[in-house]
């Protein structure tokens, strides 16, 4: 599986369970750290834990499992590092705050109309 696929997957199963404002950037060209960030809003730190569960469930079955997780103690943020894709789980307040797009504006957004379904 490559990277982009991974990450487009990661995508498809955030969708799947509501993930909110669903962003993949392609990082590779701008730093080591990954080939992709995948960014997601949750509505309660309950999803956050859900989007996480289903990330590693979605990537488990194409043999991939994160290298490391971080989370924050309040359930606000988690970061899964699947080596060349990393996925930030936020609530809306962390999102803000962390401001990822920003920093990484450089980046290229890819396009995810054929993998989310629309509201």
């Amino acid at each position: 599986m490559t990277s982009k696929e991974m990450a487009l997957t990661i995508a498809g199963a955030l969708d799947s369970k509501k993930g909110l404002d669903i962003k993949v950037l392609e990082t590779g060209a701008l730093t080591t750290l990954a080939d992709y960030f995948v960014i997601c809003t949750a509505t309660s730190t309950t999803q956050v834990k859900a989007l996480a569960d289903e990330c590693e469930k979605v990537m488990k079955e194409h043999g991939e499992l994160p290298h490391h997780i971080e989370g924050h103690r309040g359930g606000t943020w988690i970061l899964m590092d699947f080596s060349s894709v990393v996925v930030h789980l936020f609530m809306d307040e962390a999102r803000q705050f962390y401001d990822l797009e920003r920093l990484w504006k450089d980046a290229a957004e890819v396009d995810l109309s054929d993998i989310l379904k629309p509201n």
